[in-house]
């Protein structure tokens, strides 16, 4: 037995987010299909970050244990010849049978794309939300500073989350804009559900000049979801990157 570790890239746009669902195809359902019809065993992959329906990624980690007499760097080759054209391993190695990316020190970095221009551009409708109201991020960017380090981010975390404590870290927050597109872009040991979509839709409130940058601390000080920004579109987020802190 040997454990196979795997850097997944995908597009989400067609797929029911990363765990398996009763009424859709996900992205862990598309390489478990694969898996097996390669290696003829029944695969279960175990990822490190179940992102959602519509939600992009450039390196969610995934795990599965396998009897396979094939090297573990070659198995990207021959899985993403099965893979649909959306989903693309980017990389393929064999790792300790202990090692598990849930319970490794670890540091995500998503970002979320916001284009912002009088209308729509085709080309970029599906990995960012646009909106044609201006956004001052010089605001935004003011607003960023009451996120960073360890907090009760309650006020940020969806009401479906099952998580034993909403306290989390955040070691980087920015906001950039190039052209007309916006980026937020944070970074931590760990998320709640839909913490940086609801981050990003209270940073585009402070943009729109709803609340001043200063009232974000009142918002996480109320731990009441309903005192943050809306949960921005699913469309817009991408997991940027995946660091080990310990490798």
């Amino acid at each position: 037995m040997k454990r196979v570790k795997l850097i997944v890239a995908y597009d989400g746009t067609n797929y029911h987010g990363w765990q398996i669902q009763p009424n859709g195809i996900t992205i862990e359902s598309e390489l478990n299909r694969c898996l097996k019809d390669l290696l003829g065993e029944d695969i279960k992959v175990i990822g490190a970050s179940r992102t959602d329906a519509g939600v992009h990624a450039l390196c969610n980690v995934a795990i599965f244990d396998t009897q396979a007499r094939m090297p573990g760097e070659k198995i990207s080759y021959a899985l993403n010849q099965r893979l649909p054209e959306d989903i693309r391993i980017q990389r393929s190695e064999e790792v300790p049978l202990d090692w598990h990316p849930r319970y490794r020190h670890s540091v995500k970095t998503y970002q979320y794309h916001i284009y912002c221009a009088e209308f729509p551009l085709p080309t970029v409708r599906l990995y960012s939300h646009f909106t044609y109201y201006h956004l001052n991020t010089e605001w935004m960017q003011e607003a960023c500073q009451y996120f960073m380090g360890e907090h009760d981010f309650k006020s940020f975390c969806s009401a479906r989350s099952s998580a034993e404590t909403t306290v989390r870290t955040i070691t980087g927050i920015h906001v950039e804009k190039q052209g007309d597109m916006i980026t937020i872009e944070v970074s931590g040991t760990g998320f709640l559900y839909n913490m940086v979509r609801i981050i990003a839709g209270t940073l585009m409130e402070v943009g729109n000049g709803v609340y001043p940058p200063a009232h974000v601390k009142e918002i996480i000080e109320a731990c009441d979801r309903q005192q943050a920004g809306p949960v921005a579109p699913a469309r817009g987020l991408l997991l940027y990157s995946y660091d080990f802190l310990e490798e």
